[in-house]
């Protein structure tokens, strides 16, 4: 059965050896996550949860990140994964189109700190994690993805997995989980399609799933075990012609924690080779919006579902506005954080420019999705010139890969402003040698280290 093969998996995985890459990987993922996740946690809906679920704020052993204020497992996992999402800065499994880290880290760090795990021992968490997510996602394909978020229904699974490795799971305590997690995955496309802030909800959503399935498992509940391939099961119901044997193909021989997008631009992923492409041919002829008469876009489905929009008044707009992104980056040469602000999405060059943007679907370069994320970008100028470029990959995809030196630059970039440069230092070196620490409370989140005696 498909669900003892991912709890055989899961449960070895514990003690296995795991290669030295997959946990270099994952602890990218962990920075990464910090860099998203502390701004985030500044804003709505974040700002509102905490308000929302005081009463679990201010006892608990798990932290809301990045304040180290104490919470319960449950409420410091939703928190964080909302913040998570929120700036649109977290990680992607390109091929499924998947934000793993969101549900993945979030749960993680929450069940680690309940448990008081150490340093390894919640790497090994993330890794177990990223890879039963993303190869449900994969099989779930496209076909999900047109009315379905992954980050809220893949996310769901990849949070169970994450937390019933923190708590030690057994066997049939872990396939029981799954059981349970995939009848409550859920989370729809319409969200992220309107100008709401529920999107990052999603997230939350899975953290809180997966948490709940794996305490509930713990506790003798069970869940249906043909949940996957079942007739009217997670498969059938929300995907069309999954392959079920291919979830466990290369199991343990290759990670996917090691094939993850890092995000170059603080928006929609369906974006990105389109801004990629327009800022290379702004940078390489030197443009300004003041030379630019028309763009044209050709990009792949979810681009234009998702992207094509010329509205901008608010950052949900703008993030999922191919035209005022490309108008934006025009005119200031990136996507960074401050291009939602109120003074940016109302900056009149820029918004002068975004309604010569136009996307359409171009059929060859749809073919490639969702493994091959490119742009076509053509830029007709006042005084002539017809300007093209193709947009392979997106920086920052498994084959244009950040170094770990810009991801730390990214993280110095988002983090250091809300946490201040010495404590976001210390945090960052001490993410970099998490297999090091005894305890993952050794992490300095909120500035100092959490004081708790290792269980037994």
């Amino acid at each position: 059965m498909i669900i003892y093969d991912l709890a055989d998996w899961a449960v070895a995985e514990r003690t296995n050896d795991i290669p030295d890459e997959a946990f270099h990987w994952a602890k990218r993922a962990v920075i990464d996550w910090c860099a998203t996740t502390a701004p985030g946690a500044q804003i709505l809906p974040a700002t509102g949860m905490v308000k929302a679920l005081d009463d679990d704020i201010g006892r608990g052993k798990a932290r809301l990140f990045p304040s180290g204020v104490a919470a319960t497992m449950r409420t410091a996992a939703i928190i964080n994964a909302a913040a998570s999402h929120t700036v649109e800065f977290d990680d992607i499994f390109r091929d499924a189109l998947f934000h793993a880290g969101t549900p993945t880290v979030s749960t993680a760090l929450a069940a680690a700190e309940h448990e008081n795990l150490s340093g390894e021992d919640f790497l090994r968490c993330v890794i177990v994690g990223y890879e039963i997510g993303t190869r449900i996602a994969l099989v779930m394909g496209r076909e999900h993805y047109k009315f379905w978020h992954n980050t809220a229904t893949n996310g769901s699974f990849a949070a169970a997995a994450a937390a019933g490795t923190a708590m030690r799971l057994d066997r049939d305590q872990f396939a029981n989980a799954f059981g349970i997690v995939g009848t409550m995955a859920a989370g729809l496309q319409q969200t992220f399609r309107s100008d709401n802030m529920a999107k990052p909800l999603h997230g939350a959503h899975a953290a809180d799933t997966g948490l709940l399935a794996v305490q509930s498992a713990k506790n003798g509940i069970t869940g249906a075990l043909d949940i996957l391939e079942g007739e009217v099961g997670y498969g059938a119901a929300m995907s069309k012609d999954c392959d079920w044997s291919k979830v466990t193909e290369g199991l343990g021989e290759w990670y996917n924690v090691a094939r993850m997008t890092t995000k170059n631009h603080g928006c929609c992923g369906h974006a990105f080779a389109a801004i990629d492409g327009a800022l290379a041919i702004r940078n390489q002829h030197g443009l300004t919006a003041a030379d630019i008469k028309h763009v044209r876009v050709g990009g792949y489905s979810a681009t234009v579902d998702i992207c094509s929009g010329k509205s901008h008044k608010t950052p949900v707009e703008g993030r999922f506005s191919v035209p005022y992104l490309i108008a934006n980056g025009i005119t200031y040469g990136n996507a960074r954080l401050d291009a939602f602000t109120e003074e940016r999405l109302n900056d009149p060059v820029s918004s002068e420019l975004s309604p010569k943007v136009d996307v359409y679907l171009d059929e060859e370069i749809d073919k490639g999705f969702p493994h091959r994320r490119s742009a076509n970008v053509r830029i007709e100028t006042y005084d002539g010139r017809i300007l093209e470029h193709y947009q392979p990959t997106r920086i920052g995809d498994p084959d244009a890969p950040f170094s770990d030196d810009q991801i730390s630059e990214k993280y110095f970039e988002l983090a250091g402003p809300v946490m201040g440069d010495g404590p976001a230092r210390a945090l960052l070196d001490a993410c970099w040698s998490l297999e090091t620490l005894e305890s993952v409370h050794d992490l300095p989140i909120g500035g100092t280290a959490a004081k708790f005696v290792r269980a037994g």
